[in-house]
């Protein structure tokens, strides 16, 4: 932990885990790196949150009698502001070379910038000249014409009124996050807008009982079909959805509705395009990202910052901050962490022991600045969350920065979905070991908090298939009616039940489902792009489905509605008492505690078993409170929910207190202790 002056006097993550001790020198110099980072960044006094207010000062500013507009360009040699303001003159409005590789102009009167006008800056850099977005600008739009973007001023007359002032993220509540993407929310072929998702979406997120969205592609990406992660403009809301205010009205209903809502946070790599997007602003390839082979990512074709200029530290956090309070975010999910840890990016390497995390391969800078960032939101936003992409597993993520860990409140379980895929593409059903599932789905770092699911967005992905599709493919164009009989389409549903309600007890403090995927949705994610003619066929949501009484999709909606509603009336996710109470590989039946509740899973393709001894443990009466064989949720309803059983001797398990019970196969059932 930091003493007095930064100082560290002991590392409580070695205590947390002991296996890091042959570790405690890489880990003390890296924490030395962070207490003498910070106090170089900010002097003795001064706090994160004062020092990342580069978007207060860079970018368009409307004062008393007129506007500023500055920029950090080292290595340009002139900067000239044009728009439809000057008509679009490259030579009236030069910009006054600054100190410390700033630029700035003044404009005279309040009406020499209009709300909504257009502007780029021509830039002059090694002799040569091209026109550019502003590096802090708050909304860029496509010309329908050219198709090149340009910036645009945001400056309403009448700012926008928040009414969220009394919300704020209850980190008691476990989070059921509905991960979502605006543009494919509708059922139409077509990019869906803010307001529409506002109005016809946020009210099934609240009825399916989730209490926190995580909405991708919100920072300005000029392909449509990068899914949002290639940003090229880190301050302006993706215009493909709407305005500024647009989201604004967004939040603020989402915070209305008790939702919390996260951002999907890009800063791990960006856009190389150079018209529309950071890269070259001042002519230099290294004005925020690595020089030469260092600053390309060998698969994403993206630019990799330079963690490790304070210049960029600034720009990256002042961003952090500037979506907290501009916008109203209740945190992030920082996307692509594992890339940002590594040199290689995590690129071909298997984790398999703890010196892979302690080694020349390690970003030191990087995970400096993931430790300030985490630092700031705390600062910014005492309530805010924080969750981290990383497949690497590095230890310490989700611990405090000041017992030596990383900072962030989460991190995904990303392991789990490629389980749950390998296995469905690699085994039979009666070749699935119940010994794997209990522990890759309940083993993970002491005292770090996981974020479980089965499949998010990159499941569903063209080249991929979401559970159920993978189970039952093409069956689910044809064979989902409530009165068709067909067994693929039965066996997917039992085992997509099985895998879910596994996934949510077992695998995290908190759980995340990609938006369709509650319901079974049978087809992929396949944006327009040249390869499909430009089509948004596959870019959509089809709720009618959902809708349809006399089809199996209700049915699954509703088994992960009750599902939800059962874990939040028993506060399941946080329970701290899990035990194992019986797995058998033969039959394929797994039983644990948690919460004082009892899980009893059958996993077998074709036993039922009348009389399975369950081993409880604990004396008295059991009854079932939940179970995924109602005919409500496409089941059979074979599971009696009024008996009471009653504990005895069970041989047959070692003379453990228990009782017998009817478990159909490919079911799950839950009892509670009366």
């Amino acid at each position: 932990m930091l003493g007095q002056n930064n100082q560290i006097s002991e590392l409580d993550i070695l205590t947390i885990d002991p296996y890091l001790r042959p570790f405690e020198k890489d880990l003390r110099f890296r924490m030395d790196k962070y207490a003498a980072n910070k106090k170089t960044l900010l002097g003795r006094y001064l706090k994160l949150k004062s020092f990342a207010n580069g978007h207060l000062f860079y970018g368009f500013h409307l004062v008393k009698d007129g506007w500023y507009y500055r920029e950090w360009a080292p290595g340009a040699e002139e900067l000239h502001l044009m728009g439809d303001f000057n008509g679009w003159n490259p030579e009236t409005h030069p910009l006054e070379r600054k100190e410390h590789g700033n630029w700035e102009i003044f404009l005279e009167g309040k009406d020499a910038l209009k709300h909504m006008s257009f502007v780029k800056v021509r830039v002059k850099a090694n002799g040569k000249e091209s026109d550019r977005l502003a590096l802090y600008i708050k909304r860029t739009v496509q010309n329908p014409v050219t198709c090149d973007f340009v910036g645009q001023i945001w400056q309403p007359e009448k700012r926008f009124r928040w009414h969220d002032k009394e919300f704020h993220v209850d980190h008691t509540a476990p989070l059921f996050i509905y991960e979502l993407h605006i543009g494919m929310a509708q059922e139409k072929e077509g990019i869906g807008s803010f307001k529409e998702f506002t109005d016809n979406i946020l009210p099934r997120i609240k009825d399916a009982g989730y209490n926190t969205i995580q909405i991708m592609a919100i920072m300005q990406h000029p392909y449509y079909a990068s899914f949002g992660y290639q940003v090229s403009n880190f301050f302006a809301v993706s215009s493909w959805f709407g305005t500024p205010d647009d989201l604004k009205e967004l939040v603020d209903t989402a915070h209305s509705m008790g939702i919390v809502v996260l951002m999907d946070l890009v800063h791990s790599h960006a856009n190389d395009n150079h018209l529309e997007g950071i890269n070259g602003f001042d002519g230099t390839e290294y004005q925020f990202f690595h020089e030469g082979s260092r600053g390309d990512h060998p698969e994403w074709k993206t630019k990799l910052f330079d963690y490790g200029k304070n210049e960029v530290l600034h720009f990256l956090l002042s961003n952090i901050k500037f979506w907290l309070e501009e916008y109203h975010f209740d945190g992030f999910r920082f996307d692509g962490v594992t890339s940002m840890l590594y040199h290689h990016q995590g690129l071909g390497v298997v984790f398999s022991d703890y010196s892979r995390y302690f080694s020349v391969d390690t970003d030191l800078d990087a995970i400096t600045y993931l430790q300030f960032a985490n630092d700031l939101i705390r600062e910014v936003r005492s309530d805010a969350i924080t969750i981290a992409e990383d497949m690497s597993g590095m230890p310490g993520m989700c611990l405090p920065v000041k017992d030596g860990g990383i900072g962030f409140d989460y991190r995904l379980s990303m392991g789990v979905p490629d389980l749950w895929i390998k296995i469905i593409k690699e085994r039979r059903d009666e070749d699935w070991s119940m010994n794997q599932l209990w522990y890759e789905l309940s083993d993970r770092r002491p005292q770090e908090k996981n974020i479980g699911y089965a499949e998010s967005h990159d499941q569903a992905l063209v080249g991929d298939k979401t559970l159920i599709f993978r189970l039952a493919d093409q069956e689910m164009y044809w064979h989902m009616k409530k009165n068709d009989q067909s067994f693929i389409i039965r066996r997917a549903i039992e085992l997509s039940k099985l895998i879910k309600f596994l996934t949510i007890t077992l695998a995290g403090e908190g759980y995340l489902n990609f938006m369709g995927n509650e319901f079974g949705h049978p087809d992929w994610i396949d944006f327009p792009t040249k390869a499909n003619n430009w089509s948004y066929k596959y870019a959509c949501r089809h709720w009618s489905l959902m809708e349809n009484p006399e089809l199996r999709y209700a049915d699954l909606a509703n088994f992960d509605r009750e599902t939800i509603a059962f874990l939040k009336a028993y506060n399941l996710m946080l329970a701290e008492d899990l035990v194992n109470l019986w797995i058998d590989e033969e039959d394929k039946t797994l039983a644990y505690r948690k919460g004082g509740l009892i899980f009893l899973f059958n996993f077998n393709p074709t036993k039922s078993f009348p009389d399975f001894a369950l081993p409880v443990e604990k004396q008295g009466e059991y009854q079932v409170v939940f179970n995924s064989d109602e005919k409500t949720f496409a089941g059979q309803g074979r599971i009696a929910i009024d008996y009471i059983y009653r504990t005895k001797i069970l041989p047959e398990r070692e003379n453990k207190l228990g009782f017998t019970i009817y478990i159909p196969s490919r079911t799950a059932l839950v009892l509670r202790k009366l």
